[in-house]
């Protein structure tokens, strides 16, 4: 596909079942597809994933994800086969013949989408192998995932995310989206920075969220105060929660009773 509005909608009806985008999804998406870049600040479930999934299968070529997430990987690789994509993750968890694999596939133009870590993506023989795909099939985008890794001041501190702006140099034409649900100020401006996505578009994303509510009570008889609680909520449908304790002992305690 060209990637196209129509291009867009289509594979959101069809490939991913929804009848319409959420929030800026379709802005995200479009300026992916334009070849422009992005910073993405959207909140856990908020739908970031979807940012550069539906533009990697719309457009021609391989969207390469770049996560630190190794053990999600497979998850995220299971799902996107169940739904008819053609996806594939390289990390250190495949052997040799199933790397080669990959690798072959990469080469001939048929993935859609490339789940790959940092370390792995800058290694010289892997950017060697990225640069005969875009010369090829072609590289859709590198979508830039947990982007607050990038910050030195964070407790998810990568050294090899600051090696990621070396993709502006080897990959020109090529768009990059940067995507995170965790990043103050501070931190979007060193995600713009150290990625060299200075003149990328930032979208933020509210993280108000209409079915969550916090309250706060003294504890008084804490036992009375949470036999009350679950009977005001008891028999609402689908309502599930956690209940906390300090200690295991107490979690136990609290469970029995």
């Amino acid at each position: 596909m060209d990637g196209h509005a129509s291009d867009i909608s289509t594979v959101l009806r069809d490939t991913f079942g929804f009848r319409k985008f959420r929030g800026r999804q379709q802005e995200i998406i479009e300026r992916t597809v334009a070849g422009h870049d992005s910073v993405v600040l959207m909140p856990t479930g908020g739908g970031k994933s979807l940012c550069y999934q539906i533009p990697s299968i719309a457009m021609r070529g391989v969207g390469i994800i770049v996560s630190p997430l190794i053990a999600l990987m497979q998850d995220q690789v299971d799902a996107l086969r169940l739904l008819g994509v053609s996806a594939a993750f390289w990390n250190s968890s495949l052997s040799a013949a199933e790397a080669s694999n990959v690798r072959r596939d990469l080469l001939r133009g048929d993935l859609d989408l490339l789940y790959v870590a940092p370390e792995r993506l800058m290694l010289p023989d892997f950017l060697d192998t990225l640069e005969q795909v875009a010369a090829g099939p072609g590289v859709s985008l590198f979508a830039i995932d947990e982007a607050h890794c990038v910050s030195q001041w964070g407790h998810d501190f990568r050294p090899e995310y600051l090696r990621l702006s070396e993709l502006r140099g080897r990959f020109p034409h090529t768009p990059r989206i940067a995507l995170t649900a965790t990043a103050d100020a501070v931190t979007r401006r060193e995600i713009h920075d150290r990625l060299g996505l200075e003149s990328a578009e930032e979208f933020v994303s509210s993280f108000d969220r209409p079915n969550i509510r916090y309250t706060v009570e003294i504890k008084d008889d804490p036992k009375r105060q949470l036999l009350a609680f679950l009977r005001e909520v008891d028999g609402r449908d689908g309502e599930a929660g956690i209940v906390y304790c300090l200690s295991r002992k107490k979690t136990e305690q609290t469970a029995e009773w």
